[in-house]
């Protein structure tokens, strides 16, 4: 018997990988740049459209900035962890995704249905978006579940 101090699976992988890879920090700030540019753009826009808009095109604006945000909001969440995310930072990417296609297409569909023309392209396009971030959702949350029960019967081996 040693006089070793054991090791939590937690501080191991801590002490292994203590600074994200420079492939970590890329895929955190592509959003994080990306989300803060189009929000500037979007707002922009917003700010410099003359005269009084209309209530659906308000909300167009506001729901495009929103999306930038939670987008550059997540970027800098990624950017700043150090410690192994087990994946959480794709479940979190794959929900934004679905939730600004499922958003984004209502939105345009609402418009095609008022201006009576286009919305059969509108939700093949839509759906299509829909269909993609759905998929992806899934597999991050089966590669999520794979990370977290391999990290779990790690530490039953350590506790035995």
């Amino acid at each position: 018997m040693t006089d070793e101090p054991r090791v939590s699976a937690d501080e191991m992988i801590g002490r292994l990988s203590p600074s994200m890879s420079p492939w970590r920090r890329l895929r955190g700030a592509v959003p994080l740049v990306a989300g803060l540019a189009g929000a500037v753009f979007v707002g922009s826009l917003w700010a410099t459209e003359p005269g009084p808009l209309p209530g659906r095109t308000q909300l167009a604006f506001a729901l495009f900035t929103v999306f930038c945000l939670a987008w550059a909001g997540y970027g800098g969440w990624v950017v700043t962890r150090r410690a192994p995310l087990y994946a959480l930072e794709q479940v979190i990417a794959a929900w934004l995704a679905v939730t600004a296609s499922v958003v984004t297409t209502a939105v345009v569909a609402t418009i095609a249905v008022q201006r009576g023309s286009g919305l059969p392209g509108v939700v093949a396009g839509g759906a299509a978006f829909v269909v993609v971030s759905v998929v992806l959702a899934v597999r991050a949350h089966a590669r999520r579940a794979v990370l977290l029960r391999r990290k779990r019967e790690l530490t039953r081996q350590e506790e035995a």
